[in-house]
């Protein structure tokens, strides 16, 4: 069983960074895919990023060359930097991971806020 908990959420104006951090439990986390979602009101949730065990990164293209995914595997961590934030950031980031590297997410963190103020 894998557990994750997400934090950095928070409030911040337009234009503005975050650093938004997750943490696993388990010790094959180095092995996984991991990735960062995201759910506005109204919307149904996104991925913003992926990460695959050998450090590649996919970004949707909606953040790419603002958004920052990363992992610390001496850590079981998997970070994601926003930059240039926008109101439109604005959800509920969600970490999940990929134990099986088939794109499927079988776990699953509790969230975090990320609201940006215009």
């Amino acid at each position: 069983q894998v557990q994750l908990v997400e934090s950095g959420g928070g409030l911040v104006q337009a234009g503005g960074s975050l650093r938004l951090a997750c943490a696993a439990t388990g010790r094959t986390f180095s092995s996984y895919a991991m990735g960062w979602f995201r759910q506005a009101p109204g919307k149904e949730r996104e991925i913003v990023a992926r990460i695959w065990s050998g450090g590649a990164t996919w970004y949707a293209d909606s953040v790419k060359g603002r958004f920052t995914i990363s992992r610390d595997n001496a850590k079981n961590t998997v970070y994601l930097q926003m930059n240039s934030l926008k109101p439109e950031d604005t959800a509920v980031y969600y970490c999940a991971a990929d134990s099986l590297g088939n794109g499927i997410y079988t776990y699953w963190g509790q969230g975090t806020q990320v609201t940006v103020s215009s």
